[in-house]
């Protein structure tokens, strides 16, 4: 069987995050040629996506990462007004930019199987229900899912990140060598914010016990920005992959991690 990569294409990397659903067309095609490069040399790939300004800025406004919030009282949107309503736009804003992402492969030829998670997850973190090793079996396409909301046991429904996606995905599918998330901005965990940091704040091995400077943008993103990345790597680590952050906008960069050549980023690390 082929060796497998997960690639988590960041949300902030594929979207302008502070405009509502706005793609950067040109930066999703520079990852679609990754994972054609990827291909060509026989690796199976597995393209798990974010949402940037396609879910987190409607999901943060409706408060969507906290359940259903029945006494809140929302200032409504134009086009919203309920929770309710949110949660299915949110759901049919992430169709839309994963049919973004689905058409940028297709113009490269490459078949794709995409799996929404809102019709097959339950519940959110790493440990939500469902069948990944039943989904994620078609070894002649690359298989796409992305962060979604998803309807849960408590709190009607919740955000199912694409950070905790990966986890399963690489606890559950067999052959999995390494995961590469793929970020915007930065080249990898910093020992100080992007703002004040120069090439020689980049912290190239990370584990849980070593502190960084990273920001996570509460104004906008709802599930946990690089701090979920890290933590939920390190997950991954445990279980025997190799796993990295690296700058999403440096195509040669991530394709030498994805064949496991090193370059200028960070590896993550159990301890």
């Amino acid at each position: 069987m082929d060796d497998c990569i997960v690639i988590k294409f960041g949300g902030g990397l594929i979207t302008d995050k502070s405009t509502m659903c706005t793609p950067n067309n040109e930066v999703i095609d520079s990852l679609v040629n990754v994972v054609a490069d990827c291909l060509e040399h026989n690796f199976r790939v597995i393209v798990v996506h974010g949402a940037g300004s396609f879910g987190h800025l409607r999901s943060k406004h409706w408060k969507l990462n906290h359940g259903y919030l029945p006494d809140y009282d929302f200032v409504s949107q134009d086009d919203c007004q309920t929770q309710e309503e949110a949660v299915s736009l949110v759901r049919k804003e992430m169709l839309t930019l994963n049919q973004i992402v689905l058409d940028a492969f297709s113009k490269r030829g490459i078949a794709t199987t995409k799996l929404p998670p809102h019709e097959w997850a339950r519940n959110t973190g790493s440990n939500f229900d469902g069948n990944i090793a039943k989904l994620f079996n078609n070894n002649n396409s690359v298989e796409i899912t992305f962060g979604d909301i998803v309807d849960c046991d408590e709190g009607v429904f919740g955000i199912l990140s694409g950070d905790d996606l990966v986890v399963r995905i690489c606890q559950d599918i067999p052959n999995v060598k390494r995961l590469i998330f793929a970020v915007k901005g930065v080249d990898g965990i910093l020992k100080r914010p992007p703002e004040l940091a120069d090439e020689s704040d980049l912290i190239e091995r990370w584990s849980p016990s070593v502190e960084y400077g990273g920001v996570h943008n509460s104004e906008i993103d709802v599930t946990g920005g690089i701090g979920l990345k890290a933590i939920r790597g390190s997950e991954v680590a445990a279980s025997g992959v190799d796993v990295f952050i690296i700058n999403g906008e440096k195509p040669q960069r991530l394709f030498d991690a994805c064949k496991g050549i090193s370059t200028r980023g960070t590896q993550i690390f159990t301890e």
